[in-house]
């Protein structure tokens, strides 16, 4: 199986236009076009009834409590954790794309409806963690919401972009589902897998 997500090389800096977060020399950061990339998959095991897409940051720190702070440093010593950006789920086994800004193009402030979308069915992505304490920001963040690490984090962060091939139609979830209850579903129903992975950064002294 083979994914193709334009625009995004493997193991090359993803492109501001599908950043939730861009550099800013004044504020470190500014909303950027987050739009979701285009997707593409072929190679298809035979027996797919379904498919997954899945973005996520392996390298989020466990611990944010300096992240984004004025004379800090998030410390690339700190445990790191899976943060999810975007869960796209029940695909059926006729597709093969996930059009370019179909899914989200543009910061939503309080998020996406999770749910049936316009491809696939949503589930909510880490962004409404972590935006739970901003008043104007807070909510529940269904489909894709795009790059934005710690713009004093010492490490460049990466992103796997992941299509899943399954053998049920459906995964049963609904509601306000996350990456752990997708990866619960899927397991012992992935027939194949495909990943491109792109980094980002917001801090100046490693971009």
């Amino acid at each position: 199986m083979e994914i193709n997500v334009r625009g995004i090389e493997d193991g090359q800096p993803i492109p501001e236009e599908f950043a939730f977060g861009v550099y800013n020399e004044q504020d470190h950061m500014s909303f950027g076009p987050n739009k979701n990339p285009e997707v593409t998959w072929d190679k298809v095991p035979e027996g797919t009834k379904s498919f997954v897409v899945m973005m996520f940051d392996p390298d989020v720190p466990s611990i944010a409590d300096d992240a984004n702070q004025e004379g800090k440093v998030v410390s690339k010593d700190i445990p790191r954790v899976d943060f999810f950006h975007w869960l796209l789920v029940d695909l059926p086994a006729s597709s093969s794309r996930v059009p370019e800004g179909v899914d989200s193009d543009g910061v939503i402030p309080k998020g996406k409806e999770p749910g049936p979308g316009p491809v696939g069915i949503r589930g909510v992505n880490n962004f409404t963690q972590f935006l739970a304490g901003n008043p104007d920001m807070a909510g529940t963040y269904g489909g894709y919401d795009g790059p934005c690490p710690p713009w004093n984090d010492e490490i460049i962060h990466h992103y796997h972009y992941e299509v899943h091939a399954l053998d049920v139609e459906s995964l049963g979830l609904s509601g306000e589902f996350d990456g752990a209850a997708v990866r619960e579903a899927m397991a012992g129903h992935v027939l194949a897998s495909a990943r491109v992975t792109g980094t980002y950064t917001l801090n100046p002294d490693l971009r």
